[in-house]
């Protein structure tokens, strides 16, 4: 486990009690937040790049569910904040899949995840619950939100991904003691 990394080894983050300095009404989003930064970690934990980037069954990599859960989290509060995606911010969203050359390795993806965890805590954290109802557009369509359904889903759409992203480890797990077996 790296040592910027929350302790995953305890029971899940929403059985911990509150997160320091976060308002009360943030904590499910906070503890969303640090459940699939350990999630994400246990998924990638000891991945070659192969490994990291492998489509069993054609399903999305566990390097895609790492960046893009890292990018998602960084649009989706670029949206809380009433503003509209950059130019370089869109460029991410269409490399997401792209593995690189050579394939990004784990290492730097989770650095991605668990900076982008540590700038949503800190928002969450300076967001005063008087603004969670204020309107919010997002995407070209400006569909509505507001910040709170911005806040929130940022964090459950990163457990989404880490779920994704543990059981694609599990499908590569079992592949290879599948092959294994039968060599």
């Amino acid at each position: 486990m790296r040592a910027s990394h929350p302790d995953a080894d305890g029971p899940e983050f929403w059985l911990r009690g509150p997160v320091p300095s976060i308002p009360p009404l943030l904590q499910p989003a906070a503890h969303a937040l640090l459940q699939a930064q350990a999630d994400l970690a246990r998924a990638a934990r000891g991945l070659d790049a192969a490994d990291l980037w492998a489509r069993p069954g054609g399903v999305a990599p566990i390097g895609f569910h790492l960046r893009h859960t890292a990018g998602s989290i960084g649009r989706l509060l670029t949206y809380a904040a009433g503003e509209n995606l950059t130019p370089e911010q869109m460029a991410a969203l269409r490399d997401e899949e792209s593995p690189g050359n050579p394939p990004e390795a784990a290492v730097a993806l989770l650095a991605g995840v668990d900076r982008a965890v540590s700038r949503a805590l800190g928002i969450l954290r300076v967001t005063p619950e008087a603004t969670l109802a204020l309107p919010r557009a997002v995407g070209r369509a400006q569909l509505p939100s507001t910040v709170a359904g911005l806040l929130f889903h940022l964090a459950e759409h990163a457990q989404r991904h880490a779920g994704q992203a543990l059981t694609t480890r599990k499908w590569i797990a079992g592949s290879a003691r599948d092959a294994s077996i039968s060599a």
